[in-house]
C-alpha cells in the first residue's frame, strides 16, 4: 500500500520541484556552459527497478574528455577531469537536481537505493541478495545518510537491503532530512576512492536476506 502512496508523493513533490526550481536550473545551466565546453546535461545508463536500464540525468561536472561509463573512484586522478563549476556542483550535490525529472516520469523515486551504473556488476549482485534491485532507485537513500562515497560495496548493499526491509513513510522522511544534513556538512564525499569506513562493520548490519 505504501508503495502506491510513495509514487503519488514522488509525482507531486517532483512536479513542485520542477516548477519552483526552474529559474535556478537556468542559472546553473548558464554557469556550466560558460565554464567549459560540452552539453549542460550529462546522461548515463543506470540500473532501475528489476534491473531495467534508464538514462539518469545530471548537470555535467566533468570535461568531455572523461572516459565514459567509469565510476569516478575508478579514474586515475579524477580531479583532472572535474571542471571548476563541477567541483562546486559535486560538493553541494546540486549536480543531482536534474534527476527530479527522472522521478517525475517514474524512473526513480525521491528515496531509494542510488541507481548503480549498468556495469557495476558487483554492486548489482550484492543488492540481489536483499531485494534492493526490486524497488525504484532513489535520488537519495539510507546508504547516503550512512556514509555515501565512503562505503564499500558490501556495506552499501546491506544498507540498501535494510531500507527495503524497513521501507515506510517515516523512514523516507528520515532519509530526506538526513540527506539535507549530510549535504550541508559534505559528509562522506570522496573523490577518487570509496574509502574505508572503519566505524562500520559489514557483519554488524543485520538485514534479512531474500533468496530467489
Amino acid at each position: 500500500m505504501y508503495l502506491k502512496i510513495k509514487r503519488l508523493i514522488d509525482i507531486i513533490l517532483s512536479l513542485i520541484g520542477l516548477i519552483i526550481l526552474s529559474p535556478f536550473f537556468l542559472i546553473l545551466m548558464l554557469a556550466i556552459k560558460l565554464d567549459s565546453k560540452g552539453p549542460v546535461l550529462f546522461k548515463q545508463k543506470r540500473v532501475g527497478i528489476y534491473k531495467t536500464h534508464f538514462n539518469i540525468l545530471k548537470f555535467r561536472t566533468m570535461s568531455i574528455e572523461t572516459p565514459k561509463d567509469t565510476p569516478t573512484h575508478l579514474l586515475q586522478n579524477p580531479e583532472q577531469y572535474i571542471t571548476k563549476m563541477g567541483k562546486f556542483l559535486r560538493k553541494t550535490s546540486l549536480d543531482e537536481l536534474p534527476q527530479i525529472w527522472n522521478i517525475f516520469v517514474g524512473q526513480m523515486s525521491i528515496i531509494g537505493p542510488r541507481p548503480a551504473l549498468w556495469n557495476q556488476y558487483g554492486l548489482i549482485e550484492e543488492r540481489d541478495k536483499y531485494g534492493a534491485n526490486d524497488i525504484s532507485p532513489g535520488l537519495t537513500g539510507w546508504a547516503q545518510i550512512n556514509g555515501r562515497d565512503e562505503l564499500p560495496i558490501e556495506v552499501k548493499a546491506k544498507l540498501d537491503g535494510e531500507y527495503v526491509a524497513k521501507i515506510s513513510f517515516w523512514v523516507d522522511v528520515k532519509c530526506f532530512f538526513g540527506t539535507i544534513v549530510s549535504v550541508v556538512k559534505s559528509d562522506g564525499v570522496v573523490e577518487g576512492g570509496t574509502g574505508e569506513l572503519v566505524q562500520k562493520d559489514v557483519k554488524s548490519i543485520k538485514v534479512p536476506i531474500r533468496r530467489s
